[in-house]
């Protein structure tokens, strides 16, 4: 079991976090007084290096574990592994989910996963294509200007960000769920409308589902899980995030947002029972703030910009607002209906009248025509 997975993660450090680590490391040297004379290597990341690599530490730890029976199929291993509709976005899938599937793929796909597919594909780009870029239409040029935004126009900004973020890679997982059932696998849910969540506990049982059931089950619970003192859980949870932080990116804003949801969870540890003594409307409206200052981390180029972005969020200075405001304001709201009081995409039924139908068609016609006039706009976890 070591072998690869040291194999795997060697690789994947290579990759990503080389010239990182370099860039730390002549940092430290310069703050000491010393200089080096490195240069950055040019190295090319592989698309979904990070998703495929999870997937085979998976394999074999499980396998390790008993939990599979490892498939002797070649083609149904590389199937699994570099499963095009998720490999360079997610969400990550573990072999038992699929191994089924996978076993009867060469079977005709039933009809009902046909009318899903298609159903969930749609859904997925008209998040992706209609809410998400439309948010990063005015937010994306307004943080590129951040020094002249007012603190309203850059809390107006992280909303919008916060949104952004959601739609598009929830949108990336219905297409790629979509794709899935057209081909008869059953991939499994990512999201489970995390914007209604009442605790960062509850957040991370709802965002980016495949990542955190991985992190649980191959990290946490290795470290020790919920056994031992208070202190000792704490140090596992703070290790968790940490290092699940990293892994959305060689930069040091990644790692501070993984310590922050760290300490977060820490903190509803030790305040459990005030936490839930408080109505819940109260604390969704808390979970979502807490959320939103952590996107600030995410989203921001560097560490300083954080600090940038925070100090004139909470000092309330003067400037001018998000050009694209009319724009702006009605996708927020949009957004934030669908966010926090409809029902996510795994809770609808899939089954549309003629009429319903047309209208989605209707939309997904439209989703072409501005992806036809529009400029690029990449999802956001292709990077990660």
């Amino acid at each position: 079991m070591t072998v690869p997975i040291v194999i795997d993660l060697t690789l994947l450090g290579f990759f990503k976090y080389t010239n990182f680590f370099m860039q730390s490391m002549q940092t430290a040297l310069a703050h000491f007084g010393a200089h080096s004379h490195w240069t950055n290597l040019h190295i090319l990341l592989p698309i979904g290096i990070s998703f495929y690599t999870f997937h085979t530490i998976s394999y074999i730890i499980d396998g390790y574990r008993r939990t599979i029976q490892p498939t002797r199929n070649f083609w149904e291993f590389a199937c699994y592994v570099s499963l095009f509709s998720q490999l360079v976005a997610g969400p990550i899938v573990r072999f038992r989910q699929v191994e089924s599937d996978l076993d009867h793929i060469s079977e005709e796909t039933p009809s009902a996963f046909m009318d899903e597919g298609w159903s969930f594909f749609a859904i997925g780009l008209m998040k992706k294509v209609l809410i998400a870029d439309s948010l990063a239409m005015v937010i994306d040029p307004a943080l590129a200007q951040w020094t002249s935004l007012s603190g309203t126009g850059i809390w107006l900004c992280m909303l919008g960000y916060t949104y952004q973020l959601y739609f598009d890679f929830s949108g990336y997982s219905d297409m790629a769920v979509g794709l899935g059932r057209l081909f008869g696998l059953r991939l499994p849910q990512n999201f489970n409308s995390p914007y209604q969540a009442d605790s960062p506990g509850d957040f991370w049982r709802r965002w980016h589902m495949s990542l955190s059931t991985c992190l649980r089950d191959y990290l946490y619970i290795p470290l020790g899980g919920n056994r031992g003192s208070g202190w000792f859980v704490a140090r596992n949870l703070f290790l968790t995030m940490l290092i699940g932080g990293l892994w959305h990116g060689a930069n040091w804003t990644f790692v501070l947002w993984g310590a922050y949801h760290g300490i977060l969870l820490i903190a509803q540890r030790f305040s459990h029972g005030f936490w839930n003594w408080l109505p819940r409307v109260f604390r969704q409206v808390g979970t979502f703030g807490l959320v939103v200052i952590g996107w600030v981390m995410f989203r921001a180029p560097d560490v300083s910009t954080i600090f940038g972005w925070l100090k004139t969020m909470f000092g309330g200075r003067s400037g001018v607002w998000p050009v694209g405001l009319p724009v702006l304001l009605p996708a927020l709201s949009i957004a934030a209906v669908i966010a926090h009081f409809s029902p996510n995409t795994f809770e609808l039924k899939h089954r549309w009248s003629f009429g319903s139908a047309a209208a989605i068609t209707a939309l997904f016609g439209v989703c072409m025509f501005v992806m036809y006039g529009s400029h690029q706009s990449p999802f956001l976890y292709f990077q990660f």
